[in-house]
């Protein structure tokens, strides 16, 4: 009979358990055969599996072994597609069984507070409500093949600049509502083997010793139960970190076995911190090593699958005219390098070794379609080629149409640096600018990890941005340009028409030793709409080759308790002549919104309609869908009053809404002090009755008293209640003449009614 993970435990040596805390080598955990512990395998990355048969290196340096590359997660998050993510998590898990890799380290999940951070292409996600949700049907994908999926970066990680120093220096209410849903939610929904811990420090700890991250939030508050590994050397003190939570150190290192061995017999770690971590990682072996399956995945299926899937992640951002689709007869002038080398993926830890990737040219030719392929530019660099350039622009001139294939070259993109800039290369401008010139019907397709500046924007007649769509970008950019798919993909992040606007701009990416999160929760379309400003292409923007018509928003109920939640239910009809899928989105603002972004992303729901066809689309929404986190109670609080839900095809398209009273059951913590306002006072339901009979008389008061015109001039109405409202108690011993022990009385009395409340 098998032994339990407990009773193997404590059968292990002291040295046993010390190395089982870290790798045995680069990918490979240790074992401990006597005792029926095999040696496993983990490996990159989110998008395919980077599997490194010979010498190992964490950045992608040596080749891995043939895989798959599906959409990466800048490319996947566009679908706004939960099945799509389940669908790409069941291939990575069956592909992992088939090499033998029992740990997945993917998803990435870190919020885009930037556009410029170069791994970008491996995050989902401005929005975490987004973010997380995908990237639990991605989970539970992965671990439908019971091998174990890893998410990452826990937690604050947004730039590669000094990431493995630079504290991220972030207030606890924008870490709970920003930075940490898109981990939580998978957590509580997917349960995850692991997590991975970020390189920088958090608020001056780093992540992976940080206990309030790893053990109040992830495993008291959400209820983690797999284990906590390090990223790839990303330990500062081997001791401190197991104590605060994090129990597998990557890659292996003896020296810090021998640190933890000596801790343990000096008594500065208790061996019941170390069995506890040791429990966990040897789980986690167990559950693949008893569950192998015999699994052999059929390559050419996986690529057929990653080029469908990247038909669903394009984003038709513009299309004047009906440029697009474009017609088989039509004599197409394609250009740029990318048409033939496209950019499907980003460098780095996750870069796969993709041995078959499609190209829109050949693609474009096998389909039978009439086009002609002139470079003008490299996809590589950001050379200029005179002659390559007159040659694409004469045969754009001569045809009936022209595609440009644009976007970030290989060395402007990775993880290890950031970007310095939104631009493109000069080179592809200059192209573009070129083309439109001699053809009107210009479309350009766009190939990269994250937000770029569109200065062409309002020349060219078509958008298509692919993002880094996988290995079969090709096919799927020849499919969607020639309409047999029909684009369905909505932008996962706001495109800003400059880097200026950028909501993080004035902070990003700090001095090397902190990077301060000043613009804390207004992050992404949250700042754009509350400063009223303009965007090139708003979130969740995307258009399609039909129309889809609205209907009426309906609520379960007009009233609500924070403790209950709604459904709320919708109408969508595919008005045009084709087939096509329409991601439904919905967000809840508040009516007052005060200190709060004017509306937050709370549900979405892609649904796929012949023409003429009607859906119901359903969102249930939680009560903490209209909450926020307050750091004096420790926890969600929902602020009680008015809010509108609003379901459109953008954050800056909204179709139809509805309104909702929600009442609260939990109440702030408020405690009435002789530098508490009038007008705090007046928020109290308990004390607001008591105080208005004050308010009245004052204000009677005041309009019996004989004033001149200069006196009303000078103190008009507007000025007296702004004054009076925003007076602390202790003011009425000035300007009211009531004295001390009497407002001490008054502060008393109305603690107690409070209290009675």
């Amino acid at each position: 009979m098998r032994r339990s993970v407990s009773e193997i435990v404590a059968q292990m040596t002291l040295k046993e358990k010390a190395s089982m805390c870290s790798g045995k080598d680069f990918w490979r955990l240790e074992s401990v055969r006597r005792l029926g512990v095999p040696q496993v395998m983990v490996a990159d990355g989110p998008h395919g599996l980077r599997k490194q048969a010979g010498e190992a290196d964490h950045l992608g340096i040596n080749d891995s072994i043939p895989a798959v590359c599906f959409p990466t997660a800048c490319a996947s998050a566009a679908s706004f597609d939960r099945n799509l993510l389940r669908q790409l998590g069941e291939a990575l898990g069956q592909e992992c069984q088939a090499e033998g890799v029992a740990v997945l380290l993917g998803p990435a999940v870190n919020i885009k507070r930037s556009p410029l951070c170069g791994r970008n292409f491996e995050y989902f996600s401005e929005d975490p409500y987004l973010t997380g949700e995908l990237a639990a049907s991605h989970v539970a994908g992965v671990q439908s093949w019971n091998v174990g999926a890893c998410l990452k970066h826990f937690a604050a990680n947004n730039q590669e600049y000094h990431r493995q120093v630079a504290s991220s220096q972030v207030d606890e209410r924008t870490l709970r509502e920003i930075y940490l849903p898109g981990f939580e939610i998978p957590v509580r929904k997917s349960q995850p083997w692991a997590v991975m811990t970020s390189y920088n420090p958090v608020n001056g700890v780093y992540a992976g010793e940080n206990k309030h991250l790893l053990g109040d939030i992830l495993r008291r508050d959400w209820g983690f139960k797999g284990f906590v590994v390090s990223d790839w050397g990303a330990v500062n003190h081997r001791v401190n970190s197991l104590k605060a939570g994090m129990d597998l150190e990557m890659p292996g290192c003896r020296v810090t076995d021998k640190e933890i061995e000596r801790a343990v017999l000096t008594g500065r770690l208790s061996m019941k911190t170390l069995d506890e971590a040791v429990r966990r990682i040897v789980a986690a072996v167990l559950r693949f090593s008893e569950h192998r399956s015999p699994a052999v995945f059929d390559r050419q299926a996986h690529h057929h699958l990653a080029a469908a899937m990247a038909e669903q992640c394009g984003v038709l951002m513009k299309n004047q005219g009906g440029a697009l689709p474009l017609a088989p007869e039509d004599r197409v002038a394609l250009s740029g390098g990318f048409a033939k080398a496209p950019r499907c993926q980003g460098g780095g830890s996750s870069h796969i070794n993709a041995t078959e990737v499609d190209d829109a040219l050949n693609w474009a030719q096998k389909l039978g379609f009439r086009t002609e392929y002139a470079e003008g530019f490299s996809a590589v660099s950001d050379g200029r080629d005179e002659a390559a350039l007159d040659e694409a622009v004469r045969l754009a001139g001569a045809s009936d149409a022209a595609v440009v294939f644009a976007g970030l070259p290989d060395s402007w993109e990775s993880e290890g640096y950031d970007r310095r800039h939104m631009r493109l290369p000069a080179c592809q401008l200059e192209l573009i600018d070129r083309v439109c010139a001699v053809q009107k019907r210009v479309i350009v397709v766009l190939h990269c990890g994250s937000p770029v500046e569109l200065p062409f924007a309002d020349k060219v007649s078509a958008i298509l941005c692919m993002y880094l769509a996988g290995e079969g970008v090709g096919r799927a950019e020849a499919r969607l340009l020639w309409g047999l798919a029909n684009p369905s993909g909505k932008l996962p992040e706001t495109w800003p028409v400059r880097l200026q606007d950028n909501p993080s701009y004035l902070y990003w990416p700090g001095d090397g030793r902190t990077a301060v999160y000043g613009e804390g929760r207004f992050v992404g379309y949250r700042y754009y709409d509350k400063k009223e400003l303009g965007v090139r292409f708003a979130f969740g923007h995307g258009l399609s080759y039909t129309s889809f018509a609205y209907g009426p928003l309906r609520l379960s109920r007009a009233r609500t308790r924070d403790v209950e939640g709604l459904t709320a239910s919708i109408e969508i009809t595919n008005t045009g002549r084709v087939q096509g899928s329409e991601a439904v989105q919905l967000y809840v603002a508040p009516e007052k919104p005060g200190d709060r972004p004017l509306q937050e992303l709370r549900g979405f729901e892609k649904v796929t309609l012949a023409p003429g066809e009607k859906r119901t689309v359903r969102f249930k929404l939680p009560g903490r869908a209209f909450a926020v986190y307050n750091e004096a109670l420790g926890g969600w609080y929902v602020p009680q009053g008015g809010y509108r839900l609003r379901a459109g095809a953008s954050s800056r398209d909204v179709r139809s809404e509805a309104k909702v009273w929600v009442q609260a059951t939990r109440q702030l913590p408020f405690k009435v002090t002789m530098n508490t306002t009038l007008g705090q006072l007046m928020e109290q339901d308990a004390l607001r009755p008591l105080l208005q009979k004050y308010l009245d008389r004052y204000g009677d008061g005041q309009a019996r008293t004989n004033r001149s015109a200069v006196a009303a001039e000078a103190m008009n109405e507007d000025m007296q209640n702004a004054t009076m409202y925003e007076s602390p108690v202790r003011a009425l011993r000035s300007f009211g003449g009531v004295g001390g022990m009497r407002l001490q009385a008054a502060v008393w009395y109305l603690n107690r009614k409070l209290k009675k409340s």
